[in-house]
């Protein structure tokens, strides 16, 4: 029998029952048999610096809430939670990465260490930190999209080197679904940046949107319950 039909077994003489009180019965079974509304999204955190926080956007112009957007006029139930900080390095996200996961969630999308390239910190520390990170969300099992991140070429080519084969190294040990670079088809494009040279503006925002999209819907493949409508 039926979970449904167990909670209607009590109910014998139907006849019995004044009808307004009947149908206030049927409508608590079936809402206490309902799942909540709340079950059926699918929350997602970004782990990143001022790319994601949104550095000199409004809130509905940064990353985060373009993404969740974009993967909503796809069709799937979703939302997307900031957790950027502006100037983080990959120290900084994992001193606050257990923290961040207080909250519940059904996967992550990483990206840090672009202010660890500006500042020139070891790519061995670099990759420490990542790989750290990587190991908690392992622990927790979540499906994880790692961004990478690519070296400014005035460091020289023997940090560049280094410092970029970090992300795909790391997205192979840890079977990651990977997006290889942040910035692709906008860190040489001025027209897509805010007048510092740097941030991406509304339109570069969504440029990077656009592009990533795809790999954000892989995820959703790996949380073992798409939620597309």
């Amino acid at each position: 029998m039926s979970e449904f039909g167990k909670l209607l077994q009590p109910v014998t003489k139907l006849s019995s029952i004044p009808v307004r009180q009947y149908l206030l019965f049927i409508y608590a079974v079936l809402v206490a048999a309902a799942p909540a509304a709340s079950d059926s999204v699918t929350k997602i955190v970004v782990i990143g610096d001022s790319l994601v926080a949104g550095y000199g956007l409004k809130p509905e112009e940064g990353f985060t809430a373009q993404l969740e957007q974009a993967l909503r006029d796809a069709n799937y139930s979703v939302k997307i939670v900031n957790a950027g900080v502006s100037g983080d390095t990959t120290s900084g996200g994992l001193a606050r990465v257990d923290w961040i996961l207080g909250d519940p969630y059904d996967a992550v999308i990483l990206f840090l260490g672009a202010n660890d390239a500006l500042r020139a910190i070891p790519p061995y520390l670099v990759e420490n930190n990542l790989r750290a990170i990587m190991d908690k969300l392992k622990e927790r099992e979540l499906p994880v999209l790692f961004v990478g991140m690519k070296a400014p070429r005035n460091l020289g080519p023997k940090y560049s080197e280094e410092f970029d084969s970090i992300y795909p190294g790391i997205a192979e040990d840890y079977d990651a679904v990977f997006y290889p670079f942040f910035l692709e088809g906008v860190a040489t494009d001025l027209s897509l940046h805010q007048d510092d040279g740097i941030h991406p503006n509304k339109e570069g925002v969504a440029s990077i949107v656009e592009r990533i999209l795809p790999y954000t819907e892989q995820l959703f493949s790996r949380i073992g319950r798409l939620q597309n409508n």
